[in-house]
């Protein structure tokens, strides 16, 4: 996972890449959700990268950069003379896919009229070319990504209910980064690294106050918005210590005016989330200390600080099943 660039250590990012671990070994599709930005492909080659079908070929297709009239053949594919242009045949991306992993990006703006042939192919393996009347029979895996809400979308009767059904069998959220703030450190250190490669400038130093700045803004494009203004400072930094451009600057300080943050709040709530997953046990490998890489004392001592009062644990009482329930609890995992 490292080399497909899955950077981050937050509560919420290690638990959605455990969410792909547990997904990736099966066969169901997988429908992926989140703001533009977030990082949809990169999740959706993890879970190809992780699964069995991982010697062979990852296709992918953005239903949204393809006018709706040439979606079909790009899918399914056709025949020669099948309309006027068509000079050869065209293999579909769900061929070029067999075995392996078709991953179709903004799966919203697909047009409704092709969606119902998008389902026979999900549901039955198996579909025709344009202009031909054979079968073609594929072993292909759908993950599916969307920046939509597309319960929304059938509400409106702009998706078909039953095609959303089939593809969220395993829906995934992607979280947006303004709630993983503490993994801007790791991707900025990571794009500093990559930019000046690519640059051909040596940047080794990211003051504290810039990080403070990153951490404070809202970031509405996400880790995009980010590389791009990661892209940009190390671009213009002057020297070998990362420099963020003035107008940049200003605009991510204005911006964290009208929601003032700091360090301290970012460490503190960083803490309490931390203490909730562990049901407030600081000691032992399970317990927030371990979690968070820390000391016992260490921690204690960051509470204390932090004004964070030691809550009393929570006891959690099993709660007695039926047989026939056991085994349908243990079915779904």
């Amino acid at each position: 996972m490292t080399s497909l660039n899955l950077i981050g250590s937050s509560p919420k990012f290690r638990a959605l890449l455990a969410e792909v671990a547990r997904v990736a070994p099966v066969d169901s599709a997988v429908l992926i959700q989140g703001e533009t930005g977030t990082g949809k492909e990169v999740i959706a080659r993890a879970i190809h990268e992780a699964s069995p079908r991982r010697n062979h070929r990852f296709v992918a297709l953005n239903c949204a950069a393809i006018p709706g009239a040439l979606l079909e053949s790009e899918l399914f594919g056709h025949e020669r003379g099948a309309f006027t242009g068509a000079c050869t045949q065209v293999q579909e991306r769900f061929h070029m896919a067999d075995l392996g992993t078709l991953f179709l990006d903004e799966i919203g703006d697909m047009p409704l009229e092709l969606q119902p042939k998008l389902l026979r192919a999900l549901q039955e393996q198996e579909f025709e070319r344009l202009g031909s009347t054979q079968t073609v029979r594929v072993n292909v895996r759908v993950v599916a990504a969307t920046n939509q809400d597309l319960g929304q979308l059938v509400a409106k009767k702009l998706f078909r209910a039953d095609l959303f059904y089939r593809l969220n069998v395993i829906p995934l959220c992607l979280p947006p980064l303004r709630e993983r703030f503490q993994d801007i450190l790791p991707l900025t250190a990571f794009f500093v690294a990559q930019f000046s490669a690519r640059l051909d400038k040596v940047i080794d130093s990211i003051p504290d106050e810039v990080i403070a700045v990153l951490q404070a803004h809202d970031w509405p494009g996400n880790i995009r918005e980010l590389q791009n203004f990661i892209e940009r400072a190390v671009l213009f930094s002057p020297g070998s210590v990362l420099r963020l451009p003035l107008d940049l600057r200003q605009t991510v300080m204005q911006k964290s005016e009208s929601v003032p943050r700091t360090l301290a709040d970012a460490d503190r709530e960083h803490i309490l989330e931390t203490l909730e997953q562990a049901n407030w046990l600081i000691g032992g490998q399970q317990g927030a200390a371990s979690r968070l890489g820390l000391p016992r004392t260490t921690l204690v001592y960051k509470m204390r600080k932090l004004g964070i009062e030691v809550r009393r644990r929570r006891r959690v009482r099993p709660i007695p099943q039926l047989a026939d329930e056991k085994c349908h609890a243990s079915a779904n995992y």
